[in-house]
């Protein structure tokens, strides 16, 4: 079984298409990105220490970035899971905190991925806390 560093690297297949069918804020036939991990990881690395960007403002940001109107939720759900998972993993290996990828500033006390994390979200908690973040 893959752990968290490998399915964050693992290439995918991701792109542009029109969404399916309407759910949430997406509506069918708008144009929507199937982002792969690393492009969710990497957009997560510029948000900047002592700043927060909620999941929707993300998913709004990274469509824009790659020409698309809005990306996929549920697919942003999985890989947000992914890059937190992978982080900690990396954290727990030795590498910096500086090194690692930021998820707290995306995730918090209130996000359902959040609650997935096999760490807890005491670590969320603590590292919002620490930039004078809101929970």
């Amino acid at each position: 079984m893959k752990d968290w560093t490998e399915r964050l690297n693992t290439p995918g297949t991701n792109g542009i298409k029109p969404a399916p069918r309407t759910m949430g804020d997406v509506v069918a036939g708008q144009t929507m990105l199937v982002p792969t991990p690393r492009q969710v990881d990497d957009f997560v690395r510029t948000i900047p220490s002592g700043s927060h960007m909620d999941v929707p403002a993300l998913r709004l940001a990274l469509a824009a970035r790659h020409g698309a109107e809005v990306t996929c939720p549920v697919t942003m759900g999985y890989h947000l899971r992914t890059v937190a998972e992978a982080a900690h993993e990396q954290l727990r290996r030795g590498v910096p905190e500086t090194d690692i990828t930021p998820f707290w500033r995306v995730l918090n006390a209130g996000t359902p991925t959040t609650g997935r994390l096999s760490f807890g979200a005491a670590f969320v908690a603590e590292r919002r806390k620490r930039e004078g973040l809101r929970s």
